[in-house]
């Protein structure tokens, strides 16, 4: 098994992973959808006692409930309507080894019940089967869905989340995790073309995209950018992401000494203050990238040119009336940089 991993979040992730796999804990792995959760789980497997065992994996919002009744537990001949022959479980299947329940959320409260027993080391009967089957599995499952307010919303059994969250690994989204979001990139460019090189900008521009599809999403851009690539080096305007306020890092906040500054800070006009100066900032970020080509920043910031143009002429009236620095050169708002192009 190989894993992508660069970030100190995703590795503590997967040092705990490691801690945890050598016990046998049921461990239920949380994180939003395309995270890394199967990654997570396939760890600890991989470093379980289990290793050399079957690892047998299922989605359970993936399949109607009797059809997940079935994989999970068999069926013998003539149980239903074209079950011309005996087949057993997943959980047959994965005896002595692990098996993976992925989006476990999604299982209709029914087999919540069933599964629950079996957890609990009771022997169950195949669809149609008069014969007790008792089996010896590690049950790892994983979720996108907040299973305390499930519970609380009646739509999960309360007992069968204690039973399953012995453990509780949680995976960070890639928008948090900038290191790993460069080291996939450029892990899955050599996957699809190793012929391709991704330009300094273009690896820059990955971390300001807030990915709410993670690693789906990221390589899907990839191998979409290494096909519109040319000359062999993917820019960041390859990429297609437009650059979002929300996706600019978060920074350092500042201490506030007392009560009446962080009422201040608290005050709407504050947050306003706030939010224009990270609009500027994005703005100004971009117009440097660009070189100060008006067109291509509006482009990335997913604007008109138009509406580029008036927040310059704002911002100039509020902090630079005459002119702008970009990359160390001056700049005017009604101009491009000396040798540039609109």
């Amino acid at each position: 098994m190989r894993a992508i991993v660069a970030s100190p979040r995703m590795l503590a992730a997967l040092d705990l992973a490691e801690r945890v796999a050598r016990t046998s804990a049921t461990v239920l792995v949380q994180g939003e959808s395309g995270s890394g959760k199967e990654l997570i789980a396939r760890a600890l497997h991989h470093l379980s006692l289990r290793a050399s065992r079957p690892w047998v994996d299922i989605s359970c919002g993936a399949l109607p409930e009797h059809l997940i009744e079935s994989e999970l537990f068999g069926y013998e001949r003539g149980a239903f309507s074209g079950a011309d022959s005996a087949k057993p479980g997943l959980f047959e299947l994965a005896n002595t080894g692990t098996l993976f329940l992925d989006e476990i959320g999604e299982l209709e409260p029914r087999m919540q019940v069933k599964l629950l027993r079996v957890l609990d080391g009771m022997p169950y009967y195949r669809l149609g089967g008069t014969k007790k089957i008792t089996v010896d599995v590690r049950v790892l499952t994983a979720t996108n869905v907040d299973l305390e307010v499930a519970v609380s919303e009646g739509r999960f059994r309360r007992d069968l989340y204690h039973r399953l969250s012995q453990m509780t690994l949680r995976v960070p989204p890639l928008r948090e995790r900038p290191e790993d979001t460069q080291a996939l990139a450029l892990h899955f460019l050599s996957l699809h073309d190793p012929s391709v090189h991704m330009s300094a900008e273009a690896l820059e521009a990955l971390v300001y995209h807030s990915w709410p599809g993670n690693v789906r999403e990221l390589r899907n851009v990839i191998t979409r950018a290494a096909i519109l690539a040319r000359n062999g080096v993917i820019l960041s305007s390859d990429l297609e992401l437009p650059v979002r306020l929300q996706s600019i890092p978060p920074r350092t906040p500042v201490e506030i000494g007392s009560s009446s500054q962080a009422g201040a800070a608290n005050h709407p006009a504050a947050h306003g203050a706030i939010l224009d100066g990270l609009e500027r900032e994005t703005i100004m970020r971009v117009l440097d990238e660009t070189h100060g080509h008006r067109q291509r920043a509006a482009d990335l910031l997913g604007i008109s040119r138009r509406t580029l143009s008036r927040k310059l002429r704002q911002y100039r009236l509020e902090e630079e009336p005459s002119e702008m620095l970009v990359n160390g050169h001056k700049w005017s708002h009604d101009r491009e940089l000396p040798g540039k192009t609109a």
